[in-house]
Formats: C-alpha cells, structure tokens, sequence
C-alpha cells in the first residue's frame, strides 16, 4: 500500500488540530482505499478492546507525511476519532503500523 518512511516525523496527537489536510484523499487506488477502511476498523477494535496502540501514518495538505503514535476510539467513513478527543480525516491516512 505505502513505504514507511523511516524518518518520517512522529507528532502529538494535541497537535492535529495544528495541521491542514486536502480535501482531496492520498490514496488513489479503490484497492488501497479498502485495505485502509479494513486496517482503520482493526484500530478501532484494538483501541477498544485492548487501548493498544497503532502508527498511524498521515499527509498533511502541504505533502508532509507524519506520524502519530495513539490509541483508535472511533472510526467512521470521513474521520478517526483518537484518544484525548482528536480527530484525522480518514482522505489522509497513509496507512497504518499495528505495534
């Protein structure tokens, strides 16, 4: 689906309201896209189920990518919910690292 950088940056969770994202989604594959909705879902369940914690790997709308390392309360077709009440629209995730 997508290479994980090795230096990509790792931010705080309170810091997402600090960037801006596309509005157009960074995945251009309907393949992709699934195994990301598939992927976010298994997040959820591992944030609720056990609060583990995922890698989660995202671009901002400059073409950044980061990452935030944080526990998945919630996802629906647009956006995860994540601990300490963030949010990241689901168009931006790159991918994710289950930990």
């Amino acid at each position: 689906m997508f290479s994980i950088a090795q230096n990509t940056e790792t931010v705080a969770k309170e810091s997402l309201r600090e960037y801006r994202f596309s509005t157009e989604d960074v995945l251009s594959s309907l393949a992709d896209r699934q195994v990301r909705r598939y992927s976010a879902e298994r997040a959820t369940t591992l944030g609720n189920g056990y609060h583990g914690k995922v890698d989660i790997y995202f671009q901002t709308a400059d073409g950044a990518a980061k990452r935030v390392q944080t526990t998945v309360w919630a996802t629906d077709a647009d956006f995860l919910t994540l601990k300490a009440g963030a949010s990241l629209p689901l168009r931006s995730v790159l991918g994710f690292d289950f930990c």
